[in-house]
């Protein structure tokens, strides 16, 4: 049996000692597929339903289907018109699937699957590296089941994957701290991935690895190491990855009379005056600011509550950042720093709830790192470990009376009910990425008591075993009640938003209108674009807008090139005239604009309906 160096578990990180490489290798292979399996239960297994939804989740897989479509991978188009404001990588890896697989549910959702998987194997090998085999494991765990991650890869925002990149920009960026002078490895694989950051979310895949890392040579007075970093190569093989794709669509897409062009939108509209709220067009609410730190610490829930002792390991003291720091510490510096940069930045920006996703994995190596010094010496943090088992059975106590409170004043809709029909609307709440659920009445609540149920049970069981065995002195077995907790809890959150989705997908009336559709029938949206984005991506062809150019539409749409998208009133009447057969889906029970026409009703799903111009046989 052969043997290999390894370090110790937390707590005595720099001393090594001969472990026998095949135990070893076992205990790495059985993390990994520990991993692996959650990742298949929580994600994977949730990649098929519900349908794709309206808003940011069809406007991104049209635009990868018209990129398939178009055969064109440098300029997004959506409902035929340039989408200029995102950056390819996220498209690219869907166009990619749908060439593999064609368009679906699924494999829209895969390359993001994918994404979360690759993150987890990342945090892994950067907690096992810094903290040894448990807290690589853990932090992976953490990150898994926490509560943010999980919300935000339900429809197609690439925020996961910036985390991604960021975290392999960290572990590039330790590594050549331990290296008296960086490999050209080391330094090219942070430059790449940087590149790949910016071809993810522009600008701040950038800012954020780059903030990051001067903020820790600065607070550690190691300015200097910024010149180790072999900045010529490495600023190369950056541009190699990173500009392309830039020049290509600054050059197919540039200035024409009243339009400025790609680089302007691009770059000053989409991340300057966005950044200042100055966008034009206007239309990104902003969270609250007290609220949005907040939910940075809700998203790694039910784990948020290890925080604080996690944080106090690492160094923040003068006299120790400039004195030698050991691996750990390094790395527990590094994460907070992390972190902070991406909820700092936005702090002064426009906030949306999801916007510091890329720092859950960051504080999931803080919390993982901790869990594993508990794990193998569980008496000196016995104390922290149960005051905060404490505070998580308390919160989860109160959400409990509020479930149960919830239950009772649910209310046993009618047979048959649309869901939508039971709904109290806050169309001022639709801005931000949850509000929907704000909609929900005691009638509402009743469609959905199994998976309340589900919820109560799961939080007071895994939350009360986790104290009872942090008492036990048996840590281990606590995050795995904690870890079974959220497999079941997430598994209802996923069975009430499939139950939920109808409300926020038009695809039933997109199969409705698939039924008596001929070419040259025409689709109008009564409303801006985004509200029913899904009629677009399940119908496969152009639909109309009545409605003046708005939203993700509004900059394409001045383009020379353009085609016809947008309806005034006076041409939809004349359209609604026309022998072709015309759509009209719609959010109002009686539009305005079929008032003084004739009109035949077509279907009705989510508080959404379809009328025609004409009656169709079934």
């Amino acid at each position: 049996m052969g043997l290999s160096i390894s370090r110790r578990e937390p707590g005595a990180e720099n001393a090594p000692f001969l472990v026998p490489s095949i135990a070893t290798a076992r205990t790495r292979y059985l993390s990994l597929s520990i991993i692996f399996l959650l990742w298949a239960t929580i994600y994977l297994g949730g990649i098929f339903t519900p349908a794709l939804l309206d808003d940011v989740d069809t406007i991104h897989a049209e635009a990868a289907r018209e990129m398939v479509q178009r055969h064109d991978w440098v300029t997004l188009y959506t409902d035929g018109l340039r989408y200029l404001e995102k950056a390819p990588l996220m498209y690219w890896g869907t166009a990619l699937s749908y060439k593999l697989f064609g368009a679906s549910e699924w494999s829209t959702r895969l390359h993001l699957m994918l994404g979360v998987l690759a993150l987890l194997f990342t945090v892994y090998t950067l907690g096992k590296r810094f903290h040894g085999e448990r807290a690589g494991f853990y932090s992976a765990v953490v990150l898994a089941t926490s509560l943010g991650p999980y919300i935000f890869t339900r429809f197609q925002i690439p925020d996961v994957v910036v985390g991604l990149w960021l975290a392999l920009s960290a572990l590039f960026f330790l590594q050549s701290l331990e290296q008296e002078t960086p490999s050209r490895l080391v330094c090219w694989g942070f430059a790449a991935t940087c590149a790949l950051n910016v071809l993810t979310k522009s600008l701040i895949g950038l800012v954020f690895p780059l903030g990051s890392i001067f903020l820790y040579l600065l607070l550690t007075r190691n300015l200097r190491h910024i010149f180790k970093l072999r900045l010529l190569s490495s600023t190369l093989v950056f541009i190699a990855i990173a500009a392309p794709w830039h020049v290509l669509a600054a050059i197919r897409n540039p200035s024409q009379g009243s339009v400025k062009g790609f680089l302007w939108f691009y770059f000053v509209n989409e991340q300057f005056l966005r950044y200042i709220g100055k966008r034009v067009p206007p239309g990104y609410d902003t969270v609250p600011l007290l609220i949005f730190w907040g939910l940075t610490i809700l998203w790694v829930a039910p784990w948020m509550v290890f925080l604080p002792q996690s944080v106090k390991r690492v160094p923040v003291k003068l006299r120790e950042l400039a004195g030698r720091l050991e691996s750990s510490q390094r790395a527990n510096l590094f994460f907070l720093i992390w972190a902070i940069t991406v909820v700092g930045f936005f702090t002064f920006s426009t906030r949306q709830e999801y916007y510091t996703l890329p720092a859950i994995p960051a504080l999931a190596l803080l919390v993982g790192a901790w869990l594993a010094k508990e794990a193998a010496s569980p008496e000196p943090e016995s104390r922290a470990s149960r005051i905060s088992s404490w505070g998580l059975f308390a919160m989860v106590a109160v959400g409990s009376v509020v479930g149960i409170a919830l239950l009772v004043s649910s209310k046993d809709p009618a047979p048959g009910a649309d869901l939508a029909d039971l709904l109290q609307k806050n169309p001022q709440d639709y801005d931000l990425a949850l509000g929907h659920f704000l909609d929900l009445t005691p009638e509402a609540l009743g469609l959905f008591r199994p998976q309340l149920i589900g919820a109560v049970v799961s939080l007071l069981v895994g939350a009360g075993l986790n104290l009872w065995l942090r008492y036990k002195r048996k840590p281990q077995y606590g995050n795995l009640m904690l870890a079974g907790m959220m497999v079941a809890l997430l598994a209802c959150v996923h069975a009430a938003f499939v139950t939920f989705s109808p409300i926020l997908s038009s695809k039933n009336l997109a199969v409705a209108i698939q039924r008596q559709y001929q070419p040259g029938d025409v689709v109008v949206i009564d409303g801006q674009y985004h509200e029913a984005s899904t009629l677009n991506f399940y119908l496969g062809t152009r639909v109309r807008v009545l409605h003046e150019p708005s939203g993700n539409l509004w900059y394409g749409a001045k383009f020379p090139d353009a085609p016809r998208v947008f309806e005034t009133p006076a041409s939809f009447a004349q359209l609604w005239t026309s022998p072709n057969t015309v759509f009209l889906w719609t959010d109002q029970a009686r539009p305005k604009e079929l008032s003084a026409l004739p009109h035949y009703f077509l279907a009705k799903s989510g508080g959404k309906s379809v009328f025609t111009n004409r009656e169709l046989r079934p």
